[in-house]
């Protein structure tokens, strides 16, 4: 049914990005010198062997916290000999510094005027959800063809591991479990707390999940559950130990798709160019983590970066958690100019995107720039908004509330938003299969189903293809897949064009419940 509104109590605000940029919930808190640098111990085979606190106490260290399930201990010491101390202790494997995780901050912000005549009849559409004109990605991805083919997410649990989420916006509370969404940020509660309006979480959440509930926009699966995971502060700072901490609780939880918009570009070699081991000790621990998630039934969808880099020409960075084993990295496009004409091409390759062929598995919308038409300074006004005509070939979705009862809608970029995209997809697929499905399988559905763009096959800006909710078929065993987990012990890379996981040897899951190296590393948004 039609809502008609005849005073808008929605702020709308822009943010455009122009430049190429049983879980433990609440584990023990355990006090850290001002002065002390963290660490990542990383075990000989994915447990804690017996005396490792003691042996950490000895070797100058203090233990903070654990994730046992995947073999890593976080300590703290300020004694620069530690890392080499607590490398000889018996069951380690090595040592790595806790790098420190930040956002990628926007380029820029301004309001957007709105028009409320038109937000109460939109003219494009007869959806009653008055942004959804405004969602170009969504006809790329052909979701509403999806759900006239009756997939909207039903059954599926998607888990987003990012900044503190709304979790009272209107067009996501329908969809959040509560009693499952988690922070693993200490003294930050799960709920953005910022004056800024702008909540990269709530952007990933309203793309894949924003309820369709006659109200705002609408999520590519608008009937799927929403777990919110905190793993960054609403600054976007945090510890890469929380990123695997939120991997391992929401495998845990039954999520079936986890998506992760944040990521680090890491040097994989030391200046002298031998091999950086400490970056191949995180690389290692993700895989880790993303093989305990794959034996639970989770899909791993990671954004994979905003540097428009080449992955194949420059070895000598490396970008997380993307480019580690048993992750789907997802590189970002968008049309140029769809305010003066929708019907344009919605695929063209971000000027941000990292790319190259053993970098990307898939495509999906995160916005686009046309910078001649940023520069006309050229208005348009399309349904509810009037602003710069190159702002509508951003991203819409979900922000926070600047006050109660007032919820926000940004538009952004970033291969960020490119992940949340395949990880709705994903979430139609697993609902249309009862809500489980393993992991390889979706995979492969996505593979099957993916538009064939640039270059016939896998290629550098759109790997296997931009992905395609319509097409997605039931899935079955692609005799050309090996194992994408067989080297995660060693922290080795597996051939990529042809890996697509384990279908025959993941369990079934059971019925769900209720419930020194300071490196810059952040969400990827705009």
């Amino acid at each position: 049914m039609h809502r008609t509104l005849t005073r808008l109590g929605v702020a709308l605000a822009l943010l455009a990005s122009l430049t190429s940029a049983g879980p433990a919930r609440a584990a023990p808190v355990v006090a850290q010198d001002a002065g002390a640098a963290t660490y990542l111990l990383l075990t000989a085979n994915s447990r804690l062997p017996a005396g490792l606190s003691e042996g950490v106490s000895a070797a100058g260290g203090t233990v903070l916290r654990a994730i046992p399930e995947i073999g890593v201990l976080v300590a703290a010491s300020a004694e620069p000999a530690f890392p080499l101390r607590a490398a000889d202790l018996p069951g380690v494997w090595s040592v790595a510094p806790n790098v420190q995780v930040s956002v990628i901050d926007p380029g820029g912000r301004a309001a957007v005027s709105v028009n409320a005549g038109a937000i109460g009849d939109p003219p494009f559409s007869g959806d009653d959800d008055f942004y959804y004109d405004l969602q170009w990605g969504h006809a790329a991805v052909n979701a509403p063809q999806a759900w006239n083919a009756g997939r909207r997410g039903a059954g599926a649990r998607v888990a987003i591991l990012d900044t503190g989420f709304d979790l009272d916006h209107v067009d996501l509370a329908p969809n959040i479990n509560l009693a499952l969404s988690a922070s693993f940020v200490p003294d930050e509660g799960l709920s953005y707390a910022l004056p800024d309006a702008f909540s990269h979480g709530a952007q990933m959440a309203g793309i894949v999940a924003a309820a369709d509930n006659a109200f705002g926009l609408i999520g590519v699966a608008p009937e799927a559950e929403l777990v919110l995971v905190k793993v960054l502060r609403d600054t976007g700072v945090g510890e890469f130990d929380w990123l695997l901490r939120g991997i391992v609780y929401a495998a845990e939880v039954e999520a079936d798709v986890i998506n992760l918009g944040l990521g680090a570009l890491l040097p994989a070699r030391n200046p002298d160019g031998s091999h950086n081991v400490s970056v191949a000790v995180l690389r290692a621990a993700l895989a880790r983590a993303a093989a305990y998630a794959f034996e639970r039934g989770a899909t791993l969808i990671a954004a994979a970066g905003n540097d428009s880099r080449n992955g194949d020409a420059d070895d000598g960075l490396i970008h997380l958690p993307s480019d580690a084993p048993g992750f789907i990295s997802v590189a970002a496009t968008g049309p140029l100019g769809w305010a003066l004409d929708p019907h344009i091409d919605l695929d063209i390759p971000a000027h941000y995107t990292n790319y190259g062929v053993r970098a990307i598995d898939f495509a999906a919308p995160g916005g686009n720039v046309d910078f001649d038409l940023l520069a006309s300074g050229r208005i348009c006004t399309l349904p509810g908004v009037t602003a710069p005509c190159s702002v509508f070939d951003l991203v819409l979705s979900t922000g926070s509330n600047l006050d109660p009862g007032l919820p926000t809608y940004f538009f952004s970029s970033g291969t960020s938003l490119a992940a949340a995209y395949v990880s709705g997809v994903a979430a139609l697929l697993i609902g249309a299969h009862g809500g489980e499905l393993n992991p390889a399988l979706v995979r492969q559905a996505l593979r099957r189903a993916a538009d064939d763009l640039g270059p016939p096959g896998r290629d550098a800006f759109y790997g296997f293809g931009r992905v395609n909710a319509e097409d997605l078929g039931p899935p079955g065993r692609d005799a050309a897949c090996g194992s994408e987990h067989d080297d995660l012990e060693a922290g080795g890379r597996p051939d990529r064009g042809r890996d697509c996981g384990r279908p025959d040897d993941v369990p079934g899951r059971p019925g769900r419940g209720a419930g020194n190296d300071r490196t810059r590393v952040g969400v990827f948004g705009p």
